[in-house]
């Protein structure tokens, strides 16, 4: 059964992956693009906190970015292939992921067990709440995976993890 132990020790353990990763990084590092479909790690990053915020509002938390910043990295976005105004800094997202994962901790710290089994809607489909909560889980871990990669292109041939 999910509870809140293991929901907040799989999050503290993402947000662990994430910080190693951007580990001694520059804005710059984060925008360089992979060939192919890929995106930069930037995005990646984005992509993540906008998950993030999503488990927040789940939580009944306040979200960490506009809607605005979040449609930059959303699902099926445009590549983030240039600084522009709207691309959000390593520096932000450094103080913002971290932000998210105390907000986590706390709401979860809250729940109970039982909380984990309430039925919410989805579209038009209904879930457990843990169910859903495994799946932004599951989705986020898809993503920090994808971060080691990344900071190869950005030339620094270690290994963090």
């Amino acid at each position: 059964m999910i509870d809140k132990e293991i929901m907040r020790e799989a999050f503290s353990r993402n947000m662990r992956i994430i910080q190693m990763q951007t580990d001694g990084l520059t804005h710059a590092d984060t925008l360089l693009q992979p060939p192919a479909r890929g995106n930069c790690l930037n995005w990646v990053l984005g992509h993540i906190m906008g998950n993030r915020d999503s488990i927040l509002k789940l939580l009944d938390e306040q979200p960490l970015l506009t809607e605005a910043e979040k449609e930059k990295y959303a699902r099926e976005s445009e590549p983030v292939i240039l600084e522009d105004p709207d691309v959000i800094p390593l520096e932000r997202f450094l103080e913002l992921l971290p932000k998210s994962q105390e907000m986590i901790e706390n709401a979860f710290e809250k729940m109970e067990t039982e909380d984990f089994e309430k039925e919410i809607g989805s579209g038009e489909r209904t879930s457990k709440l843990g169910n859903r909560l495994h799946f932004f889980y599951f989705h986020e871990t898809y993503h920090c995976g994808q971060t080691e990669f990344l900071r190869q292109l950005a030339g620094t041939d270690d290994k963090v993890i």
